[in-house]
């Protein structure tokens, strides 16, 4: 019974706990607004075949046509749909984004708790992370195109590199903060082994900030993703990007603005999104906003 009855405890706690944030959230309209544009995108981009057509096609007949009711975004100077490249070009951006976001985080978690709990290793880790974080995206991403040729799994890869010390740190000034707190401390001694300090004591800290973070590095991943591909450097030509699309159509600005204008806004609404959860997400963790409420 006694067992019973602690977990029928644990389990109203949560609820209590989850209901609580929710209700916060309710509070915060930047986690709804934020949170709801970043859901909507997710669902364009994995339906867009069931109401875009070919991304790929085109039609030189149909070049540089304004927005109709056959082409909503107009045309490019291939004859392709506009609308079709604009809303297959999300799942470019929200892969590469959520993917290095991602990445990043699992990868400066586990440097940021090894450089903060072992005083040892602490040290090499960190100029290690300084030194990646002297390199430029740009350049590094250039290089490795360079050595194997532009892709997504490439310009991820750049992305996560330049990225990742950024989240070691904070999460290595987290586990410095904990891991001298009297709990920490009295886990050890009750013998306690590491890993289970790790999980239960240490980890759970980290994931406030974290969330945080990572939207914030999706928002700057999408950037990122854009801007290389504007200089020619990112995604290849031929796959729909908003980058590519904003780079070939400044040609065609005086003439065909809505080229830019549909890529453009689509990248505004997204990294805006983005941007609206992680400062949503900050004032929800933060202790002192939720006792202002």
């Amino acid at each position: 019974m006694t067992l019973i009855s602690a977990s029928v405890d644990a389990i109203t706690a949560r609820r209590l706990k989850l209901s609580e944030l929710l209700r916060v959230a309710r509070r915060r309209p930047r986690v709804l607004i934020g949170g709801g544009l970043l859901i909507l995108l997710i669902v364009l981009a994995l339906t867009a075949p069931l109401y875009a057509g070919s991304p790929l096609g085109m039609n030189p007949f149909t070049r540089l046509r304004p927005p109709s009711a056959a082409a909503w975004f107009g045309t490019d100077d291939l004859g392709r749909d506009v609308f079709a490249r604009t809303v297959f070009g999300t799942r470019i951006s929200l892969m590469v984004g959520l993917t290095s976001a991602a990445c990043a985080v699992v990868g400066g978690l586990l440097a940021g708790v090894i450089a903060g709990y072992s005083r040892a290793i602490d040290s090499i880790v960190m100029r290690g992370l300084d030194g990646l974080m002297a390199i430029p995206t740009i350049l590094l991403a250039i290089a490795l195109i360079s050595l194997t040729g532009p892709g997504v799994g490439i310009l991820i890869v750049a992305i996560t590199i330049t990225h990742t010390p950024s989240t070691a740190r904070l999460v290595r000034s987290v586990v410095l903060s904990v891991r001298e707190r009297p709990y920490v401390e009295a886990a050890l001694c009750g013998g306690a082994g590491l890993p289970k300090v790790l999980w239960r004591h240490i980890l759970p800290s980290t994931i406030p900030p974290l969330m945080v973070q990572s939207a914030n590095l999706c928002a700057s991943a999408i950037l990122t993703e854009a801007g290389l591909s504007f200089l020619g450097v990112g995604i290849p030509p031929e796959i729909p990007s908003w980058g590519n699309m904003i780079s070939s159509s400044r040609v065609y600005l005086a003439i065909s603005p809505w080229l830019i204008f549909a890529p453009g806004i689509f990248l505004a609404i997204t990294v805006l999104g983005v941007n609206l959860l992680g400062d949503g997400l900050g004032e929800l963790f933060d202790p002192r906003s939720r006792r202002r409420r």
